[in-house]
């Protein structure tokens, strides 16, 4: 309104100008000019600086006229602008709502209690109103589109209010590097750099071409050429982003779970001593029963002997529980006694030794058989437990 008032009162004076130069009736006016002024100006430099007498034509009082109208015009203009702006700011803020719940409210695909939900709005959420009905407002919350009661609803300066106290005015950089300064002055220290369209909180705008930004806990500084910022309340969630949310968390908890698992099944039981006869006879087993497998398949038949050595329930030596009655066949049958005697695979002495450091890929199982006839941990063709 500053700038409409300006030039209505420019346009003002020129009216008066007018009127102290004459009516459009006469051939000549006097008037007091000065010397310095063209012959362009003459007109209007008669009423703004009189210090002599010059005649003045009908043309250039027409003049007169026409270029105090076009100010006036131009002001009229200005202050619609300045008035179009005011309702536009009134408009905007009188379609806010906001969620008035303490934890979730739902969205509804129309009008009705019962109608199918299409989202929800939490605590401190916003949006924009659509349309209003019978105590139901649609509305628009980031992806959210649908009616919620209003009940649970926010309006006007409440809404405002409340906009105003959780919002959060970000800043968003415009350049792929924007240097974060720890003061307001081109020559200070950079604490650290944002890139193109990442944003930080905005602390302060300083007014004088620097705004201060919270960054990792500290305040910095930013030109303010170089971004944009943009105030923003927190927005609703559909049901279809809930249940993908809901898919991703629950695998990661799986994967997390698994994580878990699998290192307590690695996880070192603790090493026992034994002589290089002891490791050559487990070595041989391995070959005997997993010759054939991966090295966690080796180490695991490994893990199930040293396993068994420090159970109670077990002979307490390498050989007791290897030899021991209707356990492992290929010791019963003399295979194990003609590996031991002949070349071991180095893969399986390093599985041996692995397993005798205290190293497990099966966790504290005491017992494998080949897959698919009993429950447990399956490693290659074997199963665990």
């Amino acid at each position: 309104m500053k700038t409409a008032g300006t030039l209505m009162r420019g346009s003002l004076a020129f009216a008066v100008a007018i009127i102290m130069l004459g009516t459009s009736d006469c051939k000549t006016v006097q008037a007091r000019t000065s010397n310095i002024l063209n012959s362009n100006d003459v007109g209007v430099g008669n009423i703004l600086n009189p210090t002599e007498v010059a005649e003045v034509s009908d043309e250039e009082v027409a003049k007169a006229h026409d270029f105090a109208e076009d100010i006036n015009d131009q002001a009229k203009e200005a202050a619609k602008n300045v008035e179009e702006d005011d309702i536009d700011e009134e408009e905007d803020s009188s379609k806010l709502v906001m969620a008035n719940v303490s934890q979730v409210m739902n969205i509804r695909i129309s009008p009705e209690d019962d109608a199918e939900k299409v989202g929800v709005l939490y605590k401190d959420c916003g949006g924009k109103i659509i349309e209003q009905k019978d105590g139901w407002t649609k509305l628009q919350s980031g992806d959210v589109v649908g009616w919620a009661n209003d009940d649970y609803l926010l309006f006007d300066e409440e809404a405002k209010e409340l906009a105003e106290e959780v919002g959060v005015q970000l800043v968003t950089s415009k350049s792929d590097a924007l240097r974060i300064r720890a003061e307001a002055d081109d020559g200070a220290d950079v604490i650290g750099v944002i890139t193109n369209n990442s944003f930080v909180d905005m602390v302060e705008d300083l007014g004088n071409g620097w705004i201060a930004v919270d960054y990792n806990d500290e305040t910095g500084y930013v030109q303010a050429d170089y971004v944009d910022t943009d105030f923003r309340i927190d927005a609703g969630e559909t049901m279809a982003a809930i249940q993908k949310r809901e898919e991703e968390e629950a695998k990661r908890k799986a994967e997390e779970e698994a994580k878990k698992a699998k290192a307590k099944l690695t996880q070192n039981t603790g090493a026992v001593s034994a002589g290089a006869d002891e490791a050559r006879l487990l070595a041989a087993l391995i070959y005997c029963e997993a010759g054939n497998q991966s090295y966690e398949g080796k180490v695991a038949v490994g893990a199930v002997v040293m396993n068994r050595v420090k159970s109670s329930a077990y002979a307490g030596t390498i050989p007791g529980v290897i030899y021991a009655s209707g356990q492992f066949t290929p010791a019963l049958n003399g295979t194990v006694d003609r590996v031991y005697a002949g070349n071991i695979p180095d893969s399986c002495i390093q599985a041996a030794q692995a397993a005798l450091a205290g190293e497990t890929t099966c966790g504290t199982a005491t017992h494998f058989r080949r897959a698919g006839g009993h429950d447990g941990l399956v490693i290659g063709a074997h199963v665990f437990w």
